[in-house]
């Protein structure tokens, strides 16, 4: 599904879908954004992956020293870059989370939330290897995806995507147990805790994962350096 962000649901059409988020969707994804910031130093460089209309990327950067915000759409970082302005501290690039230009070691923070580990749908080993490649030593890995309590108020958030045209219709005979399907391709299912605590300690990691808000499961992971 990696192109259905590109083709289907960037730019506005993105943004309209957390304009239209219910109100207890609205509180998950606050949640989430002080949940990151609350990892962040005053003088971190931050990376965030699959940074959309960088909704997440303008807020990280009241805390942090600079952030990169990259997306594979060209559209949403046209917007991204129009809502921040030429003023900002945040630099918008056009960029596959699974094949990163930057150099090795430059971020102090590497963050890929609201389920980007399962919605980007690419290799999940490979978008880990690189987030740690381009981590400094000692830097944090910063993982979110859905809480299995959640899934009510997610389903009913993609209902109302699906009903203004967002996103398409939802195939309910294939959505459940965590996963929600559409009929014309969207697919996005979840990670539970223990597959990310595994996620990370296969490759000998440190890695610690939490819930917040009864929403958001975080998987936090510690860059030794090249592995």
């Amino acid at each position: 599904m990696p192109g259905y962000y590109v083709e289907k649901l960037s730019e506005k059409h993105l943004r309209r879908c957390y304009d239209i988020a219910p109100p207890r969707v609205k509180q998950y994804l606050e949640a989430e954004i002080r949940a990151v910031i609350s990892y962040l130093e005053p003088d971190d460089k931050v990376l965030e992956l699959g940074c959309g209309y960088g909704r997440v990327t303008l807020r990280l950067a009241e805390r942090a020293k600079s952030i990169v915000g990259i997306d594979t759409s060209s559209d949403s970082i046209a917007l991204a870059r129009q809502i921040a302005g030429p003023d900002s501290r945040c630099k918008f690039l056009v960029m596959d989370a699974v094949n990163l230009t930057f150099d090795d070691s430059v971020f102090d923070k590497v963050v890929c939330v609201q389920n980007g580990i399962c919605a980007f749908g690419v290799d999940r080993e490979i978008l880990l290897r690189e987030a740690l490649r381009v981590a400094r030593p000692g830097g944090r890995i910063l993982f979110s995806t859905y809480s299995e309590c959640f899934w009510p108020d997610r389903l009913e958030w993609f209902e109302a995507q699906s009903a203004a045209g967002l996103v398409g219709e939802i195939d309910y005979e294939k959505t459940g147990n965590g996963t929600i399907v559409c009929k014309d391709g969207f697919n996005s299912g979840i990670m539970s805790p223990e597959e990310l605590l595994l996620f990370g300690d296969r490759l000998g990691l440190e890695t610690e994962v939490g819930e917040i808000d009864e929403s958001s499961v975080f998987c936090t992971i510690v860059a030794p350096g090249a592995i």
